[in-house]
């Protein structure tokens, strides 16, 4: 799993690159869609209608990855930092029931509050 109490795990910038979307279609369960991809250095994560899957590449090859699934069912609140003037980043920060807090930092120009309303409409 992830080592989320280790400060922030990504640095993200949203893309649509097809190849997220074909890497998790495995694991998604009947009715479940993808909604949104981001990308960081390696890493990546993908927000669906029901969850948000972290993906962590591995290894020198890549080959080796952890996927560790976020359920928004269980997510007990959540903030989002906008970017300002001097800071160009965003903050997502949820708590989850059993795990405590997970934060993903965004890149400049991602959209946070529509990140906000996804994980509103398929939390609340």
């Amino acid at each position: 799993m992830i080592d989320f109490e280790n400060g922030s795990v990504f640095k993200l910038k949203l893309t649509d690159d097809p190849g997220f979307r074909d890497e998790v279609t495995p694991l998604l369960v009947d009715g479940e869609e993808v909604a949104l991809t981001f990308e960081g250095v390696r890493d990546f994560i993908v927000f669906t209608n029901k969850r948000i899957i972290a993906v962590n590449v591995q290894g020198i090859t890549g080959r080796k990855k952890d996927y560790t699934t976020l359920p928004f069912s269980k997510i007990q609140a959540y903030s989002v930092e906008t970017d300002g003037l001097m800071d160009n980043d965003g903050e997502l920060d949820l708590w989850f029931s059993g795990l405590g807090k997970v934060r993903f930092e965004f890149k400049e120009n991602v959209d946070l509050p529509a990140i906000a309303k996804h994980i509103a409409a398929a939390s609340l």
